[in-house]
Order: C-alpha cells, then sequence, then structure tokens
C-alpha cells in the first residue's frame, strides 16, 4: 500500500476530530462564548450544512489545481477556520469558524479520496479507501475522546490548539509524502465530471450511501441516552462503549475493504441485511443489557464501515473525480443530519426506542436500492469508470505516482 495513503488518512483524521469536537465540550463552549448549550448545539448543525452545501462548490474551484496543491489549500483554509475557532471571543465568529472548516472539511474528502485512486493500483483501491476511511474511524474512537480531555483539562480552546497542531503535522506530512501528480491534460474538468449527474443511476446510488449512513446516526446519536436510561448503564460505563464502538468500526472497515473491489454490492447487501438485523435487535433488547450491547457492536461493525465499497461503487457508477466524491460525501453527510434530525423528531413522540426503529427502516429501504444492482451485477471492475484526468501507473503525468502506486500492499 502506498504510504501517501496512510498521509491522506492522518489529514482525514484532523477533520473528523474538528468535527466532532464540540459534541464533547458544549457546556464549556456555552460559558466561554456567553451563551447556551442548545445554540452551541447549533454551531454542529453549521458544520454539517456547511460540508454538504459548501464543499462541492470549493472542489469545483480547486479542480483546475494538482491533487496535492488543492490538499494544501484546503489545509491552509481549514487551518484558519481552527485558528478563529481558538480564538473566537463570541457565538458569530465561532460560526464562522464552523462553516470554513465544515466546507473545507468536505473538500479535503474529495480531492483526499479521488487521490486514492490516482495513487493506487486498480485492484487494491478498496482497500486503499478504507485505509483512508480509517481517519474517519479513528477520529471517532481517539479524536474525539482526546479533544475532550484536553478541552476538560485545559479549557475548550486548547482543543482548537490541539487540532490546529494536528492540522500542521498533517499539512507538512502531506507536502513531503504525497506525490505531485498533474492533472492530465484535455480532461478532468468541471464538465467532464459534473456530466455523470445526468445518470439517474448516479442518483440512486448516492441515495444508497445516505440511506446507509442515516440508518447508522439515527441511531449513534441517541447511544448516550438509549444506553443510560433504557439499558441501564451508568453515565461512567457509556464512554467506555463508545470507545468498544469506535473499535468495531475500524476492524468492520478494515474487513470490508478487503473485499469492497471484487464483492462491492454484494458487500454492501450483506451490511445492509446485518445492520437492519441488529438495529432492530437492539429496539427489541434494549432494556437487556447483553443484547444491547451485542447489537451495538454489530452496528459498529456493519454501519459506517460500508464507506470503501460505497465510494467503489458510486466511482465506477460515475468516475473516480474529486468533485464526484466530494459529492458522494455530501450525500453521506446528508444521511448524519437526517439520520440525527429525524431521531430527535420521532423521540418526541415514540420515546427512545424510535430512532432504533427507524435506524431499520432506513437500512431495509437501503437495501431496497442495492438489491436490483445484485440481479444485474456485471464482473467485477478492475477500478472506478474511466476519468482521462486520473492517470494510472505506467501512464501517469508524473513518475513519483507510478513508483507510490507500485508499492506492495
Amino acid at each position: 500500500m502506498p504510504r501517501a495513503v496512510y498521509v491522506l488518512a492522518l489529514g482525514i483524521f484532523a477533520m473528523v476530530t474538528s468535527e466532532f469536537v464540540v459534541a464533547g465540550l458544549m457546556p464549556q463552549m456555552a460559558e466561554g462564548l456567553n451563551t447556551t448549550v442548545s445554540r452551541i448545539g447549533y454551531l454542529i448543525t453549521a458544520f454539517a450544512v456547511a460540508m454538504a452545501a459548501g464543499g462541492p462548490f470549493l472542489t469545483a474551484a480547486l479542480m483546475r489545481f494538482p491533487p496535492r496543491t488543492a490538499l494544501m489549500v484546503l489545509f491552509t483554509v481549514f487551518l484558519a477556520g481552527n485558528v478563529l475557532a481558538a480564538t473566537a471571543t463570541g457565538y458569530g465568529t465561532m460560526m464562522a469558524a464552523r462553516i470554513i472548516t465544515g466546507i473545507a472539511s468536505q473538500a479535503f474528502f474529495g480531492v483526499g479520496i479521488s487521490m486514492c485512486a490516482q495513487i493506487t493500483r486498480p485492484e487494491i483501491r478498496g482497500r486503499a479507501i478504507a485505509v483512508a476511511m480509517n481517519g474517519l474511524m479513528l477520529g471517532t474512537l481517539l479524536g474525539l475522546p482526546v479533544s475532550t480531555l484536553v478541552g476538560e483539562r485545559f479549557g475548550w480552546r486548547a482543543a482548537f490548539w490541539t487540532i490546529t497542531l494536528i492540522t500542521v503535522i498533517a499539512a507538512v506530512a502531506t507536502l513531503f509524502g504525497v506525490p505531485r501528480i498533474e492533472r492530465a491534460e484535455g480532461g478532468g474538468g468541471f464538465r467532464q465530471e459534473a456530466g455523470v449527474f445526468r445518470k439517474p443511476r448516479m442518483w440512486l446510488v448516492l441515495s444508497s450511501s445516505t440511506l446507509i449512513i442515516g440508518a447508522t446516526f439515527s441511531a449513534f446519536s441517541y447511544f448516550n441516552p438509549i444506553l443510560t436510561d433504557v439499558t441501564g448503564f451508568s453515565t461512567g460505563t457509556v464512554p467506555l462503549l463508545l470507545v468498544a464502538y469506535g473499535a468495531a468500526t475500524v476492524i468492520g472497515n478494515s474487513v470490508v475493504g478487503r473485499f469492497a473491489d471484487g464483492h462491492t454490492v454484494p458487500v454492501l447487501a450483506v451490511g445492509l441485511a446485518l445492520n437492519t438485523v441488529f438495529l432492530t435487535g437492539f429496539a427489541l433488547l434494549a432494556d437487556v443489557p447483553a443484547a444491547a450491547v451485542i447489537c451495538m457492536m454489530g452496528i459498529g461493525l456493519a454501519g459506517v464501515t460500508m464507506n470503501p465499497a460505497m465510494v467503489t461503487r458510486v466511482q465506477r457508477t460515475g468516475n473516480a473525480g474529486p468533485l464526484v466524491n466530494t459529492v458522494h460525501s455530501s450525500f453521506i453527510t446528508l444521511g448524519i443530519i437526517l439520520g440525527s434530525s429525524i431521531g430527535a423528531v420521532v423521540i418526541e413522540t415514540w420515546g427512545l426506542r424510535a430512532p432504533l426503529w427507524l435506524g431499520a427502516v432506513l437500512a431495509l429501504v437501503g437495501l431496497a436500492t442495492v438489491l436490483p444492482d445484485l440481479a444485474h451485477r456485471p464482473a467485477p471492475a478492475a477500478g472506478p469508470a474511466p476519468l482521462s484526468a486520473l492517470p494510472d501507473e505506467g501512464t501517469s503525468a508524473h513518475p513519483s505516482s507510478s513508483r507510490q502506486g507500485s508499492g506492495s500492499s
């Protein structure tokens, strides 16, 4: 596996840690910014909306740059947003900082995942994406608790300065560890990449990703109150369970990455079926501690871990360009927004088990969007649909790309 893939994972880790940091420090930030906890909650929503709505536009603006240059620009914007957050003296400034970092984060996902396709051999691209996406899983497993701990011990501003330091390290590693690849002449422009969105099937594939992530986050967003108020765990036990859940996502992501290339659609179908079972089991047995933990771990293994297969399916339906990957990330973020927001609504009417039932329904609908591909499944493709802007090994516009791509897995 090319070393550059691990460097990209570090960048994603920084972005995800910044995304989650507010959730762990809401009371401290409310006091520091002289506002309410509920208004701090809007910062989380603003970050997600900025990712979904703004990321593709920033990616489109950077498409004329070589990928590594685009990544460095995104690091700069993201760094500026984090510094602004760390020095914010008012709520309005913090809101602006979260919007800036949200847009840059989403664009980074798109450009970074696209670059994974450029610097790896076609037959291991799913595994490469899984390695890069481990930055997301580790951001949940380690980034959130570490930033929360730093914020509680040294103040919430220290958490943002810590993320700023991680960002600088990731940017330097990218500058020296990611090969410079020139955009291929005559291809990969906005019109060429955007043209794939004229295909109806592309929207079906994107909706599958929204449903997969929406199903998981409708449950994940409310694990804490469900585990304490329904299952009966103490508040001190829940963080340990969430760490175990994060570990399950890392394991599941690695397993899915192994099979994402050759068995993309079956992996998604099995994952959605399992997630439906685990979500339904959790909803039925939430008051039984052992069963609740088993189902929670199952959701970790078969939920967000579908990312490598989701990305592979999207790239083969469209192309592996940064715009397609960023729009796909926006649909994933849309799933987070829908799952968590609709989950809040159903709790008000049907109680804390309702988001689990909602997740089961979304997973079942997601399975329905994947099953037609099983019935008409072509032979496994070697890689994403071709895009002239994305050179493969041996045809790269820069020799360093070929050397990176030829590394062993």
